[in-house]
């Protein structure tokens, strides 16, 4: 047991860095936003899994020696509570006035009708009852509390069940993110995923094949006062297919309240904004058009985005800055933001030209710009020119580098989708442990004993006591009750 609670402890140290750190397979913008204000310390949290804990071998380790170890404690104590369930209560001590509570008298009733009602009021009170009888002595010896060590074991089985149903939904299921600008789709297939981890025993030809589209999405936030720029709430419509052929429906996506497709879970876990950009080359061309997103850096959705047109003659071109939604200028000329809602949406970017470096055969990331072979576009000073662009605005670049145009805004959702095959066992296992440790608390073991002699002046001698098999129990009111209940209406004090 004290292994087990060593391995417990443990268990919730090792889970603190993944509520401290984000995790991949919760929020990836935000790892790969980590990963970029600390980039000397993200290869080694890489390498001992920091950005993935509750999967990393360590904590593995842990859970399943937690598990290991309670079951180890789970089977002994199961078969001594076995032995002691079906034990009867104990013989009485020699001597009982050794006990705190304790209570004497003598009655003229005979020793046989005494020893009747001590049964029949120990029996309504759901105690197991043996009696023992002598010559000139009878013994009622009554137990209760077996359900406490039940309550024990049913905890401690439980937390096996919630550790049990826990593993079995991350192998079975699988969590995903993906961030959809109102306007576009989703479909429940791999490359649609930003990200995706599946469960060891899952196999992703067990997607289901539903489908939807972003139709709107709405935002309210507070105006006026303190807390001004929260949002009050936020929901998608969607249209959604539920398998090919069928006809859609609307669904409004809210916080709490998920779309649940054949088992399968689409949450709504954020939102941001996704500026439309069109990128012309130096040949006039059209290299990039389209709706990018930007990732939210602040609670005023300050967001950081990066705008690549690989296409673009002569070289190609890179963007990479700021969206403000409510900009406004500092007196030392820098742009900020105000107010979360787009009441004044302003990019700020620094624009490049070269080489994207995007046939090197090494992954990059839609957020990231690698500019160790693009070249600033530079301002008559030899410093890089900040681009400022309102909504309509185009800037042209320099001579036969082309020009950029901010042509519009939507928004965009983040989206978290799960299958968790079994969640329903974690949860019995949870409300089993309430069970249990209710029982273990509220039920306290005692003892009473019921000692009637025959005296040789013909009265009954009567002698009771109690005691508890945990602290903190008040034996003392119970024997007062129990005396009181067995007295005769006329009872002769015992001196």
């Amino acid at each position: 047991m004290r292994t087990a609670l060593i391995l417990l402890f443990l268990l919730a140290i090792a889970a603190i860095p993944g509520s401290l750190i984000p995790q991949q397979r919760v929020d990836p913008s935000a790892v790969s936003l980590w990963r970029q204000s600390h980039p000397r310390l993200a290869p080694f949290f890489d390498r001992i899994g920091m950005f993935h804990v509750y999967s990393s071998v360590w904590f593995s380790a842990i859970y399943l020696l937690l598990m290991m170890s309670l079951v180890g404690c789970i089977i002994p104590r199961t078969r001594v509570y076995a032995k002691a369930f079906r034990a009867r209560p104990p013989a009485a001590p020699r001597n009982l006035r050794r006990f705190s509570a304790y209570a004497t008298w003598t009655s003229s009733l005979p020793p046989a009708v005494e020893l009747q009602r001590a049964r029949e009021l120990l029996t309504r009170q759901r105690r197991r009852v043996e009696i023992v009888e002598t010559d000139d002595t009878s013994v009622v010896s009554a137990e209760k509390g077996y359900l406490r060590e039940a309550g024990n074991l049913l905890f401690h089985c439980s937390v096996v069940v919630v550790l049990v149903g826990v593993a079995a939904t991350s192998l079975l299921g699988f969590k995903g993110t993906s961030a959809v600008v109102a306007g576009d789709g989703f479909s429940n297939t791999l490359p649609q995923y930003d990200q995706f981890t599946p469960g060891a025993w899952f196999k992703s030809n067990d997607l289901a094949p539903f489908s939807f589209a972003v139709t709107a999405f709405h935002v309210a936030y507070k105006r006026k006062g303190e807390g001004a720029g929260i949002p009050l709430n936020f929901d998608a419509d969607l249209a959604v297919t539920d398998h090919p052929g069928a006809r859609p429906h609307a669904y409004d996506l809210r916080v709490n309240h998920p779309l649940t497709v054949d088992g399968t879970s689409v949450f709504l876990v954020g939102h941001g904004y996704a500026p439309s950009i069109t990128v012309r080359d130096g040949t006039g061309n059209v290299a990039f058009s389209g709706a990018v997103i930007f990732l939210p850096q602040d609670s005023s959705l300050v967001s950081f985005g990066v705008i690549k047109a690989p296409d673009a003659q002569p070289a190609q071109l890179g963007f990479e800055g700021y969206f403000f939604p409510t900009a406004a200028i500092t007196p030392n000329g820098q742009p900020y933001s105000t107010f979360p809602a787009p009441n004044n949406p302003v990019l700020s970017l620094i624009g490049y030209h070269g080489n994207l470096g995007l046939n090197t055969g090494i992954p990059q990331s839609v957020y990231a710009l690698d500019k160790s072979r693009l070249t600033a576009v530079t301002s008559p000073d030899g410093r890089p020119r900040p681009l400022l662009l309102k909504v309509g605005q185009t800037i042209t670049l320099g001579d036969h580098m082309g020009s950029i145009t901010f042509d519009g805004l939507k928004p965009w959702v983040q989206l978290q989708i799960s299958q968790e095959p079994g969640k329903i066992i974690p949860l019995i296992g949870v409300l089993l442990a309430i069970t249990g440790l209710l029982l273990s608390l509220l039920i306290r073991p005692r003892r009473t004993w019921v000692r009637i002699r025959q005296h040789h002046d013909g009265k009954t001698h009567i002698e009771i006591a109690a005691l508890d098999r945990v602290a903190g129990g008040d034996p003392r009111t119970h024997i007062d009750r129990l005396a009181a209940a067995l007295r005769p209406t006329t009872p002769e004090e015992h001196p």
